[in-house]
């Protein structure tokens, strides 16, 4: 925490004309960049980071090699991600300097609707049952950014998922802690399929799942048809449906990502990218905007002053993001009137210096949606030729609804959890609707650097990325420290609680709670704050650069070069 503090001293004393410059390591830094010509995989896990790296090795591009990190993160971190759950990607193309964003949430069925719960007396929806699973979107995902931009075949880039999946792995720290979750012990099929002879793998555990292996088999020989339009789909049917679920086989073969247009507005010179609604990028970019009324730099990192303006901008971003945002297939998102400036300088108004707002602007918003939901994963790839993937994959809670159907070995998703049923609001639920979502992947650049990021963690999401973008962009850091540094986390939408890393000095921390800001203190490095992976490309000198956060099993390795 003294290295923390001391890094947090001086940053205040850089001078102004360093604060551009990203690539110096900074005092307190645990670990340095990877740096190479070559091509980098950043991964909440190592096996994934490798399977990436060699997918490079083997001529792919980053695409290839995000779906390879991907494949292998939902077999060794199953209570995070999976081909049951929903992903979306930004794509960052060097040749011709263009940025693609795909959505690859999945929709209800149709037949789920408000009057269909009334007309079954529900009240309510069971935030691990049957009616919060949306169609899957990841098998989907894979397969629209491997036509549209991949160059190999799905036989090879899972095939590192595969070989895990059915000859096992033992369990990595993070692994063996996050793996049991008592929630979803008497879901169908969770403890036969996660829990072998009914006991959770520990440390050094290892644990196979020949039923995912044999799903990646299908996905590998026929594509999304595998998922959406087979056997494969008849048995999810059958299942959710013996479960009380309205999905149809056309709900599954119906379904299609969409590619989107990015939104983005611009920081001090950089600017940042993220995805348009249905999901909750639109917050960071309106932080951001909030954020730069404010002389950030001259209050110093982490300060009382600039963690301050950030808790502050988190509450107003979240009360309009919440109020407004929706599927736009059903509901009209003023994305452009939100991410303006104009609107920031109103809303920046709004901070008192000297006292935290307990009362969320607009005030009508008091609910709390999914105070920890840090149930996520987030990897970034970069190849020789400086093409960028920033790709984030997500069960939504833990391992969703932790329900898996026979002989497939992955668990569905709970994403329908976040609908309303109050008619007429933006998330309402409807049929063949996508909910608000949580999981959002960034991208930022100025000139010759572009960087993809992202930080995973439910809500935690679009008040990471806007403090990983001040830390770049204020604060003069490489992406590693950048990624390093402690965060606060408010998971709530009202009130004045927040959470903090100890690494945020005390009195700093005695400071904010003067100013009537409510801390819970985590743990050092806490999951409950995200984790994320960067990288980095310079166009001018062709170089590339990766971080990796130490609250992950994660890593950031580098292709090896060809030596023949």
């Amino acid at each position: 925490m003294k290295l923390i503090s001391l890094t947090a001293t001086f940053l205040v004393s850089i001078p102004m004309m360093l604060l551009g410059q990203q690539f110096a390591s900074m005092p307190g830094q645990g670990r340095s960049m990877v740096v190479t010509k070559y091509g980098i995989v950043a991964a909440p896990q190592f096996l994934a980071s490798q399977a990436g790296a060699h997918i490079l090795e083997e001529g792919g591009n980053a695409i290839d090699a995000a779906i390879a990190a991907n494949a292998v993160m939902g077999v060794v971190q199953p209570y995070v991600n999976g081909i049951g759950g929903d992903l979306f990607a930004l794509y960052y193309e060097a040749k011709t300097g263009k940025l693609y964003a795909l959505n690859s949430s999945g929709w209800t069925p149709k037949a789920l609707t408000i009057d269909y719960m009334k007309a079954h007396h529900i009240d309510s929806i069971d935030p691990i049952g049957v009616h919060t699973i949306d169609i899957p979107g990841c098998v989907a995902g894979w397969e629209a950014l491997k036509d549209r931009f991949g160059t190999l075949s799905f036989s090879k880039t899972l095939a590192p998922a595969i070989f895990y999946a059915q000859n096992g792995f033992p369990l990595a720290e993070r692994n063996a802690r996050y793996w049991a979750s008592k929630r979803f012990l008497h879901q169908p099929g969770f403890q036969q399929t996660y829990m072998p002879n009914g006991v959770a793998p520990k440390l050094g555990d290892d644990f196979k799942n020949s039923a995912l292996a044999n799903s990646l088999r299908q996905v590998a020989a026929h594509g999304r048809d595998a998922f959406y339009n087979g056997p494969m789909t008849d048995t999810m049917v059958k299942f959710l449906r013996s479960q009380g679920g309205t999905h149809t086989r056309e709900d599954f073969s119906d379904f299609q990502p969409e590619w989107v247009q990015p939104i983005s507005t611009t920081y001090r010179g950089w600017t940042i990218y993220e995805l348009p609604p249905n999901g909750q990028g639109l917050a960071a970019l309106s932080m951001l905007n909030i954020m730069e009324q404010f002389p950030m730099a001259q209050y110093g990192h982490n300060s009382v002053d600039a963690l301050h303006v950030m808790i502050e901008a988190k509450k107003l971003a979240y009360a309009d993001m919440y109020k407004y945002v929706g599927d736009p297939r059903f509901t009209p998102v003023p994305v452009q009137q939100m991410i303006s400036k104009d609107l920031a300088k109103q809303r920046a108004k709004l901070i008192d210096m000297n006292k935290a707002s307990c009362q969320v602007v607009p005030s009508s918003i008091t609910q709390i949606l999914n105070a920890h939901g840090n149930t996520t994963i987030y990897l970034s790839t970069i190849d020789k030729d400086g093409n960028i993937v920033s790709l984030i994959q997500s069960n939504y809670e833990g391992y969703g609804t932790g329900m898996v159907a026979p002989g497939l070995g992955f668990s569905f998703q709970d994403r329908g959890a976040g609908f309303n049923l109050t008619p007429g609001l933006p998330n309402s639920l409807a049929g063949h609707k996508r909910p608000l979502h949580t999981i959002i992947p960034a991208f930022m650049e100025k000139g010759d650097i572009h960087i993809g990021f992202g930080i995973m963690g439910g809500w935690n999401q679009a008040q990471a990325h806007a403090q990983f973008v001040a830390n770049i962009v204020d604060y003069g850091m490489n992406v590693q420290a950048a990624l390093e540094q402690p965060r606060f986390t408010k998971p709530t939408f009202d009130g004045c609680d927040v959470e903090m890393e100890p690494g945020i000095p005390e009195a700093v921390r005695e400071g904010l709670a003067k100013r009537g800001h409510q801390i819970e203190l985590l743990e050092p490095f806490s999951f409950t704050v995200g984790q994320g992976e960067a990288v980095v490309h310079d166009s001018r000198r062709n170089v590339n650069f990766a971080g990796s956060d130490p609250r992950s099993d994660g890593e950031a390795i580098p292709q090896e070069p060809p030596t023949q």
